[in-house]
């Protein structure tokens, strides 16, 4: 349900109205890496944002927090931050043939705050910083250490496209059953197998997005159909990394993986449409 540019866009966002302090940012991105910096990508972003150039050191998390309030200039009751989720193939919202997009693509997420006619727009990717001392282990997970923010000056800031929110809900309850009968076959087929229970382990990929939290102005609509859309992508997650080789071959199988392959676009799409909301909702 969760990741760094979301956090980061609600609740700077939230910030920028006025609705929540700066602490809560802060508070929001710990969650992800006990550290953050910013860094221009280049002259032009640096000039918008007020960073350093060509100096590239890394800043701190409140330079993050300065460079957002700058990007998105005088507040005009409405959100200047949005959130884009890109997959190749599908790269809306994003200007085309930029490193932005680029980069944004190979991350899978990004932030873009368009501070108005006299504030050029500019593109904001993470990216995870692990911890390479001496002492790691392959065979453990490696440590997150930080988390690194590259701003990049946009040639115009893309238009969004709007996503209804019922539209969004009405087509998650649909996918939800198709998601759910999926996973009934898969785990009817793998009854015979070593393998996990398919909905524990749904039910543990539930869990790890639980310790984050929206802002207390953000509808109880987009937040359910951000648990619903997270309860799906759960479950094309579980079912993509659980299928033994025995099993691949089998009809039931192959329906799964038919009913399950269209869920990634319906999960992003209605993601945006809760996360607009949330936005939205700050400046009411």
């Amino acid at each position: 349900m969760w990741c760094p540019s979301v956090s980061l866009s609600v609740w700077a966002n939230a910030w920028l109205a006025g609705a929540a302090a700066p602490d809560d940012v802060l508070d929001a991105l710990s969650q992800w890496a006990p550290r953050h910096s910013v860094t221009a990508y280049d002259a032009v972003a640096a000039g918008t944002t007020g960073l350093p150039w060509p100096d590239v050191n890394h800043f701190g998390t409140m330079s993050l927090l300065q460079t957002l309030r700058t990007a998105a200039g005088v507040p005009a009751g409405a959100p200047a931050i949005s959130v884009v989720l890109p997959v190749p193939g599908d790269v809306r919202g994003l200007p085309p043939g930029t490193q932005f997009q680029r980069d944004a693509v190979t991350v899978g997420e990004a932030i873009i705050v368009d501070g108005g006619p006299s504030s050029p727009a500019v593109g904001l990717v993470p990216d995870f910083e692990y911890d390479d001392s001496d002492g790691y282990d392959e065979s453990e997970e490696a440590e997150v250490a930080g988390l690194s923010w590259t701003v990049y000056s946009l040639p115009q800031a893309p238009i969004a496209e709007h996503v209804d929110l019922g539209d969004a809900e009405f087509a998650l309850r649909s996918a939800v059953r198709s998601a759910a009968d999926a996973l009934g076959a898969l785990r009817a087929e793998a009854g015979g197998l070593d393998v996990a229970d398919p909905r524990k382990l749904v039910e543990q990929v539930m869990e790890s997005s639980g310790q984050h939290r929206a802002p207390d102005h953000a509808p109880s609509r987009a937040l359910r159909v951000l648990e619903n859309a997270a309860h799906i992508d759960a479950i094309v997650t579980v079912s993509s990394g659980l299928m033994p080789i025995g099993l691949q071959s089998s009809s039931e199988a192959q329906i799964a993986n038919e009913a399950l392959r269209p869920l990634s676009a319906v999960v992003r799409s209605a993601r945006l449409a809760a996360i607009s909301a949330i936005l939205m909702s700050a400046w009411r």
